[in-house]
């Protein structure tokens, strides 16, 4: 707290208190806090070079397939796309359906019923992967 000596009526050595709030220490600070930011903010700047892919896609030429989708409707009812099958020739039938040279590098979309079991899930996840196929995509959408 602040003093004022001298003033209004009074003895000359009469010390009253002093209401007014001394800015002074505060403005000091704000000053060194000012310079600190404005030495270490260009620091903080530091270009980074970076090889960013350009914008656009390329065009392809080649025609995009169809996806094939594995659906799990219940219990041991599997369609590999409107084909129903079974988990033993599941990987048999796949192959056909992806028409291609090496199907275990395409990509396999597998959906299921809200109500299939998760057991059910996991093992046509473990059949296609002890087979082979490790692309394997998983759709979230009602299977009407």
């Amino acid at each position: 707290m602040g003093a004022k000596l001298g003033g209004g009526g009074g003895s000359r050595y009469t010390v009253q208190q002093n209401s007014d709030i001394n800015v002074t220490p505060f403005v000091d600070i704000m000053l060194v806090l000012l310079i600190i930011f404005m030495v270490s903010a260009p620091m903080a700047t530091v270009s980074i070079k970076l090889d960013l892919p350009p914008a656009s896609a390329p065009v392809t030429q080649e025609k995009q397939k169809d996806p094939v989708f594995v659906s799990i409707q219940d219990k041991d009812l599997y369609y590999i796309g409107t084909k129903q099958v079974t988990i033993d020739i599941m990987a048999a039938e796949l192959a056909a359906a992806l028409q291609s040279a090496n199907p275990t590098d395409e990509r396999v979309l597998v959906r299921a019923q809200p109500d299939v079991e998760y057991e059910e899930f996991m093992k046509v996840l473990n059949e296609l992967q002890e087979n082979g196929y490790f692309k394997i995509g998983l759709i979230n959408e009602d299977i009407s």
